[in-house]
């Protein structure tokens, strides 16, 4: 079924381009087209913020992704630089805020606070305490009057601004007036439908911004690798079921500003590409907040100049600094969660306590963002894009001010500054 959508959906587009094919410098038609329009009522363009956790820009074009092929082709594309680290929950909070993590305060996917101590914050925590740092796009939408519903996005399920009183309920904070709390147990077609269900509203209850998030290729991409069997049928996989949602969209007759992204690529890992720490620092020494991509650590008590010694010594295949003295192109360092100690390894390579026992191979991020496998996806189409546009690699700070943009939010014209560059190769308007 998926690959029939993903079929027809492609058929659909080459006929509607060859009647109509914009000039260069005009916006380009989006994909779901309005065909049922005349029997309904005249729907304004929504926004819809899409992630495909885990998509590396190369995965395009090999003939398993047609859908997300013909939508970057008729729309404005880019590989996209992710934010250091490139983990998932730092680069989901840095695209709807618009800052890099050192500034919105989700520095890692584990973390720990030296003003909250003996809390640990997961990918599960939903204590708003943990993500007040920064505000979010649908909370400036939601201020501004534009209704915002959120299918999986990371943070969606905080009630923003609120306060967690001990371990009792959250008190008051703003949530989009849509959200599902993030479970497995929901399938990648549940998700898609709830996006069009809310769509079907009345539009006096329907929302205007909309995100989805999809987790198949960065669970692939992690088990297997990122050139596996099983991430090429991930691939075809999930490339249906944005035919589904860029279906459904043209059978309700709504057309639709879609931003589709990823957090980052995906870097092949093995047992081959080990560092060890037992095998050059005393356990005693340290505790490790965080492992695998890169390495965090804070010294035990007393022990931060032998810890220091050791780790900042020349080491082959990682570099490690003081948290206050890494390279400054990371903008990475200043921010009170991260640990006093830090340690990148090559691209691919893994930070382990011991060696592992047995043989292994998959995928991993979080590595140096300047990496080519770490580049992200970017792909714009809708009536408000303009048409066959490929872009040069570009900060994923943007997406956020591209999204006030979009919504004419308030904070649109402020956050300028950084669009300004790419505006008029992504709208045909000024």
């Amino acid at each position: 079924m998926m690959r029939a959508l993903a079929k027809s959906l492609t058929l659909a587009l080459a006929a509607m381009l060859a009647v109509n094919t914009p000039q260069p410098g005009f916006a380009a038609e989006p994909i779901p087209a309005a065909s049922t329009a005349s029997a309904q009522e005249e729907r304004a363009p929504v926004t819809i913020l899409v992630s495909i956790d885990g998509f590396h820009p190369d995965y395009l074009g090999k003939g398993r992704t047609p859908t997300l092929d013909a939508l970057a082709s008729h729309g404005v594309s880019a590989p996209m630089r992710p934010s250091f680290p490139t983990k998932t929950f730092p680069n989901h909070w840095t695209l709807v805020t618009g800052l890099v993590p050192d500034r919105h305060g989700i520095t890692a996917n584990r973390m720990e606070d030296p003003g909250r101590p003996g809390e640990t914050f997961t990918m599960a925590t939903v204590d708003p305490r943990w993500w007040s740092d920064a505000k979010p796009i649908w909370v400036e939408a939601e201020e501004a009057g534009v209704r915002s519903a959120a299918m999986f996005w990371p943070g969606s399920a905080v009630p923003w601004g609120g306060t967690a009183r001990g371990w009792g309920p959250v008190q008051d904070g703003i949530l989009p007036q849509d959200w599902q709390q993030f479970s497995m147990q929901v399938n990648n077609t549940q998700r898609v439908n709830s996006v069009l269900d809310w769509l079907r509203r009345p539009a006096d209850i329907r929302p205007r911004f909309v995100t989805l998030y999809f987790d198949t290729i960065d669970t692939s991409g992690h088990d297997s690798g990122p050139q596996s069997e099983e991430l090429h049928a991930g691939l075809k996989d999930i490339d249906g079921y944005v035919a589904m949602l860029v279906d459904g969209l043209a059978r309700l007759g709504q057309p639709a500003n879609l931003v589709i992204v990823s957090d980052h690529g995906m870097a092949p890992t093995s047992s081959e590409r080990v560092i060890a720490l037992n095998d050059f620092l005393d356990p005693s020494l340290y505790r490790l907040v965080e492992g695998g991509a890169y390495a965090s650590f804070e010294p035990t008590e007393g022990n931060e100049a032998a810890l220091e010694a050791v780790l900042l010594a020349p080491r082959e295949h990682m570099t490690c600094w003081r948290k206050g003295e890494m390279p400054a192109r990371f903008q990475y360092g200043t921010h009170r969660r991260i640990p006093p100690y830090f340690c990148l390894p090559e691209t691919g390579w893994t930070v382990t306590t011991s060696r592992p026992n047995g043989e292994w191979s998959g995928g991993n991020h979080g590595y140096d963002n300047a990496s080519p496998e770490m580049l992200a996806l970017f792909i714009a189409n809708g009536p408000a894009f303009r048409h066959g546009v490929k872009l040069d690699a570009f900060d994923n700070t943007v997406v956020a001010p591209l999204l006030r943009e979009l919504l004419h939010l308030p904070g649109a014209q402020q956050s300028r500054d950084v669009l300004a560059p790419l505006l008029p190769a992504l709208l045909p308007r000024e």
